[in-house]
């Protein structure tokens, strides 16, 4: 399997880096918050951005404009208190830890495809199964992030006023993952293909 090996790399060993980084990361400011006065490490955003209420107008008086231009000016909502209660500061991570459990995950799945393809090859039927995981991960995960996300700032929204623009906050909030589900999508195709080859790959054993 040195061949296959060979052709995973550099891409195995740039994974494998960046996920025992990105989990060193993550462990070390994790300890540290619980020791080291002022860190919020794992501390979400209490802030919500409502950019879809943002106006404009040449009466913007804090930035002076030129006759036919205007100022886009956007209100960002936060509570009084930097951390804001503890409903809020949960709203706030739930804003941010699911884009972080989908990162390392999908990175531990694409370590893991990697490490084993490279040691039993890449065209079996093993490899298909986990490139079609990574494709379900990155698919479907990305969806449930995003739609958790928006659904946490808007529930954050409630919180801190009670405007009519609110109700809806969450729908605002939301803008579909492209990158991630058409990579996902792909995964999925390429698991096909390589469980075809799999496939064809064992018949050509039996005949010879």
């Amino acid at each position: 399997m040195s061949e296959d090996r060979k052709l995973l790399q550099p891409l195995t060993g740039v994974v494998s880096v960046v996920l025992r980084v990105l989990l060193g990361t993550l462990v070390v400011g994790f300890v540290l918050s619980l020791f080291v006065d002022g860190m919020h490490w794992g501390r979400g955003d209490v802030c919500v951005t409502a950019d879809w209420t943002g106006t404009s107008g040449s009466d913007f008086r804090p930035y002076e404009t030129l006759p036919g231009a205007g100022v886009n000016y956007t209100p960002t909502f936060c509570p009084l208190e930097p951390t804001g209660t503890g409903w809020q500061q949960f709203l706030g991570v739930m804003r941010t830890a699911p884009v972080t459990v989908l990162l390392v995950g999908g990175l531990f799945l694409l370590d893991r495809l990697l490490r084993l393809a490279a040691r039993d090859g890449v065209h079996t039927p093993e490899t298909a199964t986990r490139l079609r995981v990574l494709g379900w991960w990155l698919l479907l995960g990305s969806l449930v992030v995003e739609t958790a996300a928006s659904a946490a700032g808007g529930l954050l929204l409630n919180t801190l006023t009670d405007d009519e623009v609110a109700d809806a906050a969450w729908t605002q909030l939301w803008s579909a993952p492209y990158l991630a589900v058409l990579t996902g999508l792909g995964l999925l195709t390429f698991a096909r293909i390589v469980g075809a080859s799999a496939l064809l790959r064992d018949e050509l054993d039996a005949v010879v």
